[in-house]
Parts: structure tokens; sequence; C-alpha cells
């Protein structure tokens, strides 16, 4: 009899154990959304079994946050591939395309991953930190999260300018004392959000005003103009992140800096590819990018937070998050349009 009681104990542990193997979830969908209680060791389980995860990226900004997770999850080594965020896009699709699905996750600006989620390559994900950010920062399908931010504003030379002299808004910058004074960064996402933002604020006719402004047009990066206005090279610019001016002047360059109005927001969002070879460390990597840990880190090299219990300044700023905006795509070549109407063609 005990024999038969102890065999039965054994087929019982054996059907357990099997049902709890049929359980787990498989396949990238299943285990990107999976909000068991067990989803914590699910996750480190399966990244161990897989040892490695791909990260598309743009830079090297990411390195403390890398060694950070390595640091917490030695079992699962982190390889980057690095390009700017359209020509990532136009790598994965074309990867995509010819079955070569080796990405496994992105930390990427969001206007970079917009194309991507249209081409279905983005999978929508599930994570316990997702309560700790406000709707206007996660994609409303759920395709990524921002995790660092920065805002364009009013930035200007304290020396040659001072801040109480300096415009404050938008419609501040329409004061006869500034044409010919201003100079805007001509990097297409930049400049052509920034043109949606004052259309969205104030509309098309004060976008053409602003533009018999004589602003000029350099064609350099938000933060080489930062640079030129340290020199004294340049006055003002409606087009200055605030993240440059905060790092410049703490190292003590005459920079200031003021939102306007609504701000459009500069994001990077992670995100897990739908094909993804290693989805369990992937959404580990997720997971501690959304973190406080994670959030407090970047914040450390210049960023600000849309998380809730990590925000900085940035969160008392009204934030235009315009890559979530159901028709971004066509409104930002209809934004692109104005751009080259009012503010490159004036120059010809």
């Amino acid at each position: 009899m005990r024999s038969a009681a102890v065999f039965g104990l054994a087929v019982v542990a054996v059907l357990v154990a099997a049902a709890h193997v049929r359980a787990q979830p498989s396949g990238v969908d299943a285990i990107a959304n999976y909000a068991g209680p067990d989803r914590q060791r699910l996750l480190e389980d399966g990244a161990r079994r897989e040892g490695s995860l791909l990260l598309y990226t743009t830079g090297t900004q990411l390195k403390p946050l890398i060694d950070r997770f390595e640091q917490k999850y030695p079992f699962v080594r982190v390889e980057l591939a690095r390009a700017s965020s359209a020509d990532t896009a136009r790598k994965v699709i074309e990867e995509y395309r010819a079955g070569f699905e080796k990405v496994d996750a992105f930390e990427l600006a969001s206007h970079g991953l917009v194309v991507p989620r249209d081409e279905n390559i983005l999978q929508p994900f599930r994570s316990p930190e997702l309560s700790a950010f406000g709707a206007e920062a996660v994609e409303p399908g759920r395709h990524w999260v921002v995790v660092r931010e920065s805002y364009t504003g009013i930035g200007f030379n304290t020396k040659l300018l001072p801040p109480e002299r300096a415009p404050k808004t938008y419609l501040d910058l329409l004061d006869a004392q500034w044409r010919g004074k201003m100079a805007i960064s001509g990097v297409s996402t930049t400049a052509v959000n920034w043109v949606g933002t004052m259309l969205i604020a104030h509309g098309p006719e004060f976008v053409r005003k602003l533009g018999a402004q004589n602003i000029r047009i350099y064609n350099l990066t938000g933060r080489a103009l930062a640079n030129l206005m340290t020199a004294g090279e340049v006055v003002l610019s409606p087009t200055i992140y605030n993240s440059h001016v905060a790092a410049s002047a703490e190292k003590g360059a005459p920079l200031g800096w003021f939102a306007p109005g609504p701000v459009p927001v500069t994001d990077s969002g992670v995100a897990i590819a739908r094909k993804a070879p290693h989805p369990h460390a992937a959404m580990l990597f997720v997971d501690f990018l959304m973190s406080k840990e994670s959030q407090l880190l970047y914040q450390e090299l210049g960023y600000d937070s849309p998380r809730s219990d990590a925000a900085g300044a940035g969160a008392k700023l009204q934030r235009l998050y315009l890559t979530n905006r159901p028709s971004y795509i066509r409104e930002y070549e209809d934004w692109a349009k104005l751009y080259q109407d009012v503010f490159l063609r004036r120059r010809i």
C-alpha cells in the first residue's frame, strides 16, 4: 500500500511539473505581455538560457546603464549596433523583409520607431514599471515607452542678453527688436517639430509672421548651435535643448533657457522586436530601462525623465509628445512643407 501511495504521489508530481511547463508562455507576444506572479523568475530563467541580446541604438550614452544592467544580470551580455535613428529604421525594415530577424530591442529616438511600428516590426508589451509612466509617455499601442527626453525652447547667451531682457514666450519672438538676431538649427527633425509645435500653439499665420523675422538657419545640431551660443556667435535661438544648456551652464557657460509655452519633446523610447530571438533577455532590459534606478542614471547623464517618481524640472513644463499623435507622419510632412515655404525659400 505504501509503495502504491508513493507511486501515486510521484505521478502527481510529474503531472504538476508537466502542467507547469505547459503553462510557461512561449513566443515573443506571450513573453512580452506575461503578467503572472512568477514573471521575474520566468524572465531571468529564460534570459540565462538565451545568454545575450542585440540592441539597436544611436550612441554611447547608454554605456553606464548597460554596465549596470550587466552587473545586475551577469548572465546576459548586451551587444550593440549603433546608427542614427533614420538609418536604424531603414536597416531593420530591410532586414525583416529579407528574413534576417536578429535584433531583440531598441533604445531609439521615437521618430525612428514610427515606421518600424507601422511595418509591424515592434511588439506591444506590458511591464510592471508602466504604472509609473503617464499615458503621454507611452505609445498608444504600447509599442514603446519613453525612457529619456529633453525639450526645445528659447536659449540665449546671458552675457550678451540678460535674462530679464530675453524673450520668454513664442509671441515675444515677434518683437521687432529680435529681427535678424535669432538663429535656429536646420537639422530636419528639430526644425520641423519646432514649426509643428508653433503651429499647434498659435496657428499658421503666427508661423508666417515669424518667418519675416529674418532668422538665420545653421545646418548644425542643437548641441553645436548651443556651442556657438556659448562662444557668442549666436545670441538667441528658439531651438535650443534644455539638456545642452544645463550641461554647459554647469561648466560655466553663459547660457540661459526659457520654456516659451508648449515645448516639443525630443525623446527616446525602449521597444522590443516582434521576432526577437532573445525575448526574455529583451524584456528584462526593457524593465530595467524603465525602472527608477535607470531613470535616475539617465538624469545623471543630463536627460529628463517621464517617470512620475523620478521626474526632474521637465515635469513642470507643458510637453508635446509629437510622435504619439495619431497622424504624426502626415502632420510632419505638412510641417516640413511649411518650414520650407516660410523659412528656407524666403532666404533664396
